[in-house]
Parts: structure tokens; sequence; C-alpha cells
């Protein structure tokens, strides 16, 4: 007799939305992020008890109440540690970290650096609007310079942290950077993200529009787009421009605009490869510079993945080994140590 086998249910967008009502203003570019998380858990194959989503402190950190799997709504810039805890004792799981810019760089920036090195197999979400906007609108870690809010009434003279130079900084194993309001992009980079054997760090460009509307207005408009943005893909030239008409050429290591015209020779311009430490080190320094002839567009996708031992894994293979060649620990032998002292 055969034994029946039971066949998981298909599981839809609707499956992982729950039954709390968001509490999010309304036209929050959370609102977009969180349906397309949705959209992309169902066809990730794994089972919503599997799937964790930790979050810290702000706007972005109510995520975990809308998803349905299990979750945790966690301290102001400590959900990288406690889904590091959670990654190296339950490695099975599908762990995502959901941050914003003022939690993830600011209380939580020392914890994020270590989380993108030690490279534990999960996935930070970090929701950057260059805004505190759940305590109503103070200048944040991104903000830009000279930025006018209820805490820097004069502007800001802080200079702002790139989220994605930081990750570089801390050798992440996979940097990409989507927006909220490019709905099938954010999906590829959510996928992409998944996908990856590491830590990946996905930059998303997420609109308040309460205390911050308009911040990346110039990359999300149809008038503005094609010119101001530079959609990476992998082997391919970096081309832009309404009418594909404008590339990017290296000239030594610094970017150069070039115009291409009607049948100009795409041979000598910068081919994207996400495997090249260097040339993502420029990419992810890519903003708007007045001393580069020619505007830069901003870059979107994925700027750099590379293959690392994971954390986890080394440490539970190191578990393995040691319990192999001397047998079950003795906690308390380990916690007395070797020195000791008698109080007369």
């Amino acid at each position: 007799m055969n034994e029946s086998t039971t066949i998981p249910p298909v599981l839809t967008a609707k499956d992982f939305a729950t039954d709390q009502e968001v509490r999010w203003c309304p036209g929050c570019g959370d609102y977009s992020i969180l349906a397309q998380v949705q959209k992309v858990m169902p066809t990730l194959g794994i089972p919503r008890e599997n799937i964790v989503i930790i979050s810290g402190i702000g706007c972005s950190s109510r995520f975990p109440y809308y998803m349905n799997t299990y979750g945790m709504h966690s301290i102001h810039g400590r959900a990288t540690a406690i889904a590091s805890g959670l990654k190296a004792t339950r490695p099975e799981l599908s762990v995502w970290v959901v941050t914003g810019d003022g939690d993830s760089l600011s209380i939580g920036g020392n914890h994020t650096i270590h989380l993108l090195r030690r490279n534990f197999d999960l996935n930070v979400l970090l929701f950057n609007n260059q805004i505190y906007g759940l305590t109503k609108g103070q200048y944040s870690p991104t903000s830009e310079e000279n930025k006018v809010t209820k805490s820097t009434p004069f502007g800001s003279i802080d200079h702002p942290f790139n989220p994605l130079a930081l990750a570089m900084g801390a050798d992440a194993s996979f940097i990409a950077r989507s927006m909220d309001r490019d709905p099938k992009h954010l999906q590829q980079m959510l996928l992409r993200s998944h996908g990856h054997k590491g830590s990946s760090f996905l930059e998303i460009y997420q609109n308040c529009n309460i205390f911050n509307d308009g911040a990346f207005e110039i990359f999300t408009e149809k008038g503005s787009k094609p010119v101001e943005t530079l959609f990476l893909e992998q082997g391919k030239p970096l081309i832009f421009g309404a009418q594909r008409d404008k590339g990017i050429r290296l000239e030594g290591f610094r970017p150069t605009v070039v115009d291409l015209g009607g049948a100009a020779n795409t041979d000598d311009l910068w081919i994207h490869d996400e495997k090249d430490f260097y040339k993502a080190q420029i990419l992810v320094r890519m903003f708007d510079d007045p001393q580069i002839e020619g505007h830069l567009p901003r870059p979107f996708g994925v700027f750099y993945e590379t293959d690392r031992p994971c954390y986890e894994d080394m440490l539970n293979l190191q578990v393995e080994e040691v319990i192999r060649s001397k047998g079950e620990g003795d906690l308390d032998k380990l916690l007395r140590g070797n020195e000791t002292w008698t109080i007369a």
C-alpha cells in the first residue's frame, strides 16, 4: 500500500496578508513595498512557518504585523542582532530584516556593519526615506546636507551616510538598490536578495509623503526617470536616457557620460559586472557630482555579489568538530573558567 502524500497548498499574496489594520499614512511608500513582498513570498516555495520577519523601531518596523509569517517587532537598531542570533540557532529559516535609515544607520549602525561582515544568510531590506518619520520629521543619517527639519531649523550640518558605500566598506556579499514606485524592479531585487547565499543588503528608496515628500521624485517621475536613473544589468553596457542615447564609460577610474547618437559605437562603454569589487565601489559612489563632466544618473539594481562562507554554517561546523573531538561540553565548567578566587 502506497503512503499518501500531502501536496502543500499553493500560496498567494493574500495568504501572506494579516487581519491587522495597516497603520501607515495614506500614500506612504511602505504600502508598495509591503505589496511587492507579499507578491514575491509565494514564489519562493517556502512554508510560511519557515519565514521570519524581524524589525526594529520606526514606520517600516510595523512590517511584521502585516505579514502572515512568524515575526518580531524588536527594539531600536537591534533587529540585525536579534536576526543574527535566530539564524545562528535556526539556520533553516528564511530570515528577513526590515529596517529604516534611522533604525539601521544611527543607533543600529554598529549592529548593521557587523552583520554584513559576518555574512549571515539573511536579507536586509533598508527603507530609506532620508527622514525620521515615526518621531515626526527630524533629520536622519541619510538626510542631505543643509536639510531643514524640526531638529535642524537652520539646516543640517551633518554629512550623510551613503548606505551602499557603507555596506561595501563592511564587506557585504550582496548589495543592491531599488525603489518603492517601480514594483517590477523591486520584485526582481527581492528575488535576487532571497537567491543570494549570504547577507543581502537591499536599499529601497521609500517616499515619506508627510515629512519628506518628493525626496526621490526625480528618480520615479515619468518625465525625469529615464535621464536620472541607470538600471544595471549583468553583462550589458551602462546605457540610459529617454531614447537610450546616453552611455557611461570609464576614463581611468572616473565615470563619464557620453552621447551615443543614432549609430554610435558602444564597444568602449562600461560593461556591468556584478562580481567586480573595484567597479562596484565606483558605482555606489555614483551620485551627482559637480566635478564630473556630464550629469550622472543614479544606479539601481545589483551593484555587487560575491560568494563567501556564511557565519552560521561555519559556527555549526565548528561546534560539530569540537563535539566530535572532545565530546559534549560542560557549561558549568566553562562558566567557572580556569581562574577562581577565594574571598576570606
